[in-house]
């Protein structure tokens, strides 16, 4: 069995484990949406998953696609790239700076960082084409909806001690 056939598999045993861990149905559609992105290698969008599922499952449907798609994002099992899934930002600052987004609120902020300005990137990346900028986007909870999180806690703590 070749390296990648072995990577596959782990990610659809991995992808079983936690789908009955979370208690969540393992159906033929989302074991296929999910097979469809672990095999490929560029990172597809929900359209081109569409189109490749659809091969093997003539009726999946794009909104279950969809659907699926934000479901393994949910459990951890997938990460996006690029805008979030409410809208796509656009930004006026052209000068060398990276993102911070919140993966609640999509409240996305600019920051500097002179390390990452200075990244180094490996040599293996000129086979796959020249590099004209670099880009972090540092991903997590903004201050805002931590604080909430921590309200909703505190409110439901002393309902609970009613």
């Amino acid at each position: 069995m070749k390296h990648e056939d072995r990577e596959i598999d782990g990610r659809m045993a991995h992808f079983e484990e936690v789908c009955r861990t979370e208690g969540v149905k393992l159906t033929h559609q989302r074991m296929e949406v999910f097979r469809e992105v672990a095999v490929r290698g560029d990172h597809p969008d929900a359209e081109s998953i569409y189109e490749g599922v659809r091969q093997r499952v003539p009726t999946m449907s794009l909104d279950t696609v969809y659907r699926t798609l934000w479901l393994l994002s949910d459990l951890g099992l997938i990460t996006t790239l690029g805008p979030s899934r409410e809208r796509t930002r656009f930004d006026a600052n052209l000068q060398p700076h990276h993102h911070f987004v919140c993966v609640r609120c999509g409240l996305t902020r600019d920051f500097h960082s002179d390390a990452f300005g200075d990244l180094k990137l490996p040599k293996s990346i000129e086979s796959m084409g020249r590099v004209e900028r670099t880009h972090v986007e540092a991903r997590g909870i903004c201050t805002e909806c931590a604080k909430k999180k921590t309200e909703i806690g505190t409110i439901a703590t002393k309902k609970k001690k009613k």
